[in-house]
């Protein structure tokens, strides 16, 4: 099974900013998220985390070793990174959202995330057939896993909502990976 867990809160989380690749620790609820998430998954067998600190703060709540693997890092917003979401043009957002090519500035593209997370995935899936594997990661990367997951492109991030602190399962079975949960919040105790 992968699990697939998307890091506490952050300061700058609060603020509804793009956070990106901005390298900002958990705050103190995000800590009590990681802890909240990692009391709930048992049987597990490998944490992997996106090299972002908040991320790795999260996975650091399972008490095992954790694997830094940089194809899990968050969307390279560029120079949208540490922006009020609001204060990206709506006419911006429109383009993002109708090209899986649009690049923001000095960023990255939905298709160049894509790949990079599709190859971690294929990896790791058969591995996961017998293992728990947790992979700590972003709103974008795990958004791509899902859709790796459903059989569709990247362009469908866009229909997600993915809460801080959740957990994803995607099971992998003879016939591919099927998805066994989506967003499940229900161990936070801090919201």
């Amino acid at each position: 099974m992968l699990l697939l867990v998307r890091h506490g809160r952050t300061a700058i989380n609060v603020g509804n900013k793009l956070q990106g690749r901005i390298d900002h620790p958990l705050d103190e609820v995000g800590r009590q998220q990681a802890v909240e998430i990692a009391s709930v998954l048992e049987g597990i067998d490998r944490v992997i985390s996106s090299p972002l600190i908040r991320a790795k703060q999260t996975a650091d709540a399972f008490g095992l070793p954790v694997e830094v693997d940089p194809r899990f890092i968050e969307l390279d917003y560029g120079d949208f990174d540490g922006m009020l979401q609001k204060d990206v043009p709506a006419l911006t957002w429109k383009e993002w959202r109708r090209d899986n090519d649009f690049r923001p500035p000095n960023g990255e593209t939905l298709i160049e995330l894509d790949l990079r997370v599709r190859e971690a995935l294929g990896e790791l899936i058969n591995e996961a057939r017998a293992k728990n594997i947790v992979v700590v990661s972003h709103v974008s990367p795990i958004k791509a896993a899902i859709a790796w997951t459903i059989g569709t492109d990247v362009g469908s991030c866009w229909r997600m909502l993915l809460d801080r602190a959740s957990i994803s399962r995607i099971e992998i079975t003879e016939n591919g990976p099927s998805m066994r949960g989506f967003n499940d919040i229900s161990h936070l105790k801090t919201i």
